[in-house]
């Protein structure tokens, strides 16, 4: 016979199990649907995004699409209860021809737009972007950057780096965006592969979600487990930074 402290024991384990299988069903959900968290890999979004930023994307701001979920299964195409994403968006994406590896970059060029980099000023349909000298970046380093702020034709305003005045992206071809594409560049304008480069034109229905909010930035060569680095390596005036 069992006796009753076998059944309880029993009992606390099947409790554990059940409680450890809700939790991840729930941590499932909230990845799928709702955020998904993202760390920032390369500098090819300096200054907004900087390599050590921990971020929340939100999957629900284009709708949904296979890539919305674990594992990319090939469920249905396009994107379920989308939404149009707005010029200037930062938006997480899977590569064209890459899908398994994710991309963050500005939204700068809508469906029908004629994109175009001429002596590092930026144009849409024909029209110069506003952009204006907005001081020096300086990096971990200490290194010093050429800052400029642009502003796009619907007001949004951001800061992007200019590394070299003559580099590979600063004179470019006219890009004419495809029906259900979009235009994406980086805001460390001279190094950035995106849709100027190899990149090309990124459909909608590879979009992830747009980038939300940082909520974590430590010093790029330091893991977030050192906890021990934190006095001197936090980057605690860019957490809780809005990023639309």
């Amino acid at each position: 016979m069992v006796d009753q402290a076998e059944r309880t024991e029993k009992g606390g384990f099947g409790e554990t199990i059940k409680v450890i299988i809700q939790a991840l069903l729930l941590a499932l959900v909230i990845r799928t649907f709702l955020f998904q968290p993202f760390s920032i890999p390369s500098g090819s979004m300096m200054p907004t995004l900087l390599v050590g930023d921990y971020l929340f994307v939100s999957k629900w701001s284009y709708g949904f699409s296979k890539y919305s979920f674990p594992l990319s299964p090939d469920l249905f195409d396009g994107r379920i209860l989308a939404s149009d994403p707005e010029r200037g968006d930062v938006v997480v994406f899977r590569k064209p021809n890459e899908e398994d590896t994710d991309y963050i970059k500005r939204l700068i060029g809508l469906p029908g737009d004629h994109i175009r980099v001429t002596n590092g000023i930026l144009s849409i349909n024909g029209e110069n972007v506003e952009r204006e000298p907005a001081g020096e970046f300086v990096a971990d380093d200490g290194t010093l950057v050429q800052q400029y702020r642009e502003t796009l034709p619907n007001g949004i305003s951001y800061t992007t780096l200019d590394l070299s005045p003559n580099s590979a992206g600063d004179n470019t071809r006219e890009f004419v965006v495809p029906d259900g594409h979009y235009f994406m560049m980086g805001d460390n304008r001279d190094n950035s592969l995106d849709s100027r480069f190899d990149v090309g034109y990124v459909p909608f229905e590879n979009f992830v979600g747009k980038a939300r909010v940082i909520f974590f930035s430590i010093k790029d060569d330091v893991s977030p487990l050192e906890l021990w680095n934190w006095p001197t390596d936090l980057r605690p005036s860019r957490i809780f930074t809005w990023l639309g």
